[in-house]
């Protein structure tokens, strides 16, 4: 066991030219509690997306999403920029861990309205991060104004939720507040990097690595849509046998993930950000839309398998679920790559064929063609667009 491990280092800013970073296995540890997170949002999703309520669940969807994704990324942040992966840095990363799985676990309560647990969990998830800046603040004087900030910050905002909490609990606020009350805070949550980055020496974070788990988390997230899809095909097979139209949505469903999958790579994102380190800000947050997008592909998935069983959603309902998210992803890494690239406005064009051809699968299905195909016909779009990008690279 190294020395770091047994005893408190003090936390310095890391080299943001430090050659061969790459993810920690604390920090593969740390990603794994968010697919449990992921995956009871995406479940809510799902469900209410087979019986026709999906309206009525998407707000609590996007904050449910949020709150996982904004946790996930201010520790991924900070600890490209800090991680010393000594014993108290260890301790408080399994702190964030169990606030983690105590949100995870109040997820589908809080799709019924019951919030104290989501509180607990998310005040768990943050609190933990506090600590950790102000030990940054210790080790890195050059920062120390910097990293204040970012304690300071975090701590009034999680006061704030706790204290919106308190006056929904005891009917202080207005009827209809609830949701303008959720918007401030989730706005002042983003206005905190914001806020201690830009007045004072931003903190080291380094480009590849912060690319690195990025990338990790659409697998994360890639890996818990195939998971589920494939459980919901699977029940299908074991309850009825293997038919060719089940065949033909594990193919289409397999095939659509590759598909994203190789797409999100087509981002030259690490190299990207160490060039115009400005550009972080845009670039990290527009991933929220990406991954919300992503896992919602994901219950979009189950719902087509669910929807092969007699009582399930109509085709149309179901190739739908999956193509608009998927039109909102691929839109999403676009507008990624071009904020962070600056790419020629020419790429547009390849991106506006890619949304019309996903949106050939529900038209066609709502013309007759079977469920099956029109989960096939949505990765046509893709695969244009992925032959045309790997030719333009080797050309």
């Amino acid at each position: 066991m190294t020395e770091a491990c047994v005893q408190p280092t003090t936390l310095r800013g890391r080299d943001i030219h430090e050659q061969h970073r790459t993810a920690t296995p604390l920090e593969l540890l740390f990603d794994l509690t968010f697919v449990v997170g992921v995956a009871l949002a995406a479940a809510q999703l799902h469900h209410a997306e087979g019986a026709g309520h999906l309206l009525q669940v998407l707000p609590g969807y996007l904050l449910a999403f949020f709150a996982i994704w904004w946790a996930w990324m201010n520790y991924t942040w900070f600890s490209s920029a800090y991680d010393s992966d000594d014993a108290v840095w260890r301790v408080l990363t399994l702190l964030q861990m169990v606030g983690v799985l105590i949100f995870a676990t109040s997820v589908p309560g809080l799709f019924e309205g019951r919030t104290l647990l989501a509180v607990v969990g998310y005040a768990a998830m943050r609190l933990p991060l506090c600590l950790q800046w102000l030990r940054a603040a210790q080790g890195d004087a050059a920062r120390r104004a910097t990293c204040l900030r970012y304690a300071g910050g975090v701590a009034a905002v999680q006061a704030l939720w706790i204290a919106n909490y308190a006056a929904g609990a005891h009917g202080w606020l207005p009827a209809g507040a609830a949701w303008p009350a959720f918007g401030l805070l989730v706005l002042l949550e983003l206005a905190v990097p914001v806020w201690a980055e830009t007045r004072g020496p931003p903190t080291p974070w380094h480009a590849h690595h912060i690319a690195e788990r990025y990338s990790g988390f659409v697998i994360m997230i890639l890996g818990e849509s195939i998971l589920g899809a494939t459980n919901a095909v699977s029940n299908l097979v074991q309850a009825s046998g293997l038919t060719a139209e089940l065949a033909l949505v594990g193919l289409g469903g397999a095939l659509l993930a590759f598909c994203l999958w190789w797409m999100y790579f087509l981002l030259p994102s690490g190299a990207a950000l160490h060039a115009h380190r400005e550009r972080s800000f845009g670039w990290g947050y527009g991933h929220y839309v990406t991954f919300a997008a992503l896992a919602a592909v994901g219950s979009g998935l189950e719902v087509v398998a669910d929807a092969m069983k007699p009582d399930g959603a109509t085709a149309l309902a179901a190739v739908s679920a999956v193509a608009v998210p998927q039109a909102i992803y691929v839109a999403s890494i676009w507008a990624l790559h071009r904020h962070a690239t600056r790419a020629p406005q020419r790429q547009i064009a390849l991106t506006l064929l890619v949304l019309a051809c996903i949106g050939l699968g529900p038209l066609a299905v709502a013309r007759g063609l079977p469920l099956p195909w029109g989960l096939l016909l949505l990765s046509l779009g893709p695969v244009m667009a992925i032959v045309a990008q790997e030719r333009g690279r080797r050309a």
